[in-house]
């Protein structure tokens, strides 16, 4: 049993492999416009603007996780004896 899942894992992480090494370059290809672009500074600011939004997204993905498990080791923890008095 331990050798089937060992095998479907390895399968897994060929076809991500495969899919992830196939899947650059058709996207390079497919994306290749941004060469005709004439005023780079336009992409500068574009991708400032978007490194920004990152960051604001992952401090946001951040502090919902840590609401999420407050909320869960409240949800689980056992009320002592002066919490239900």
């Amino acid at each position: 049993m331990a050798a089937a899942v060992a095998d479907w894992a390895a399968f897994l992480s060929l076809g991500v492999s495969a899919s992830a090494a196939v899947s650059l370059p058709v996207l390079l290809w497919a994306d290749a416009d941004y060469l005709l672009i004439k005023d780079w500074q336009a992409v500068g600011d574009r991708v400032l603007v978007e490194a920004a939004n990152a960051r604001h997204a992952a401090q946001d993905a951040r502090r919902a996780a840590a609401v999420s498990v407050a909320a869960l080791l409240l949800l689980l923890s056992t009320p002592t004896a002066e919490v239900t008095r």
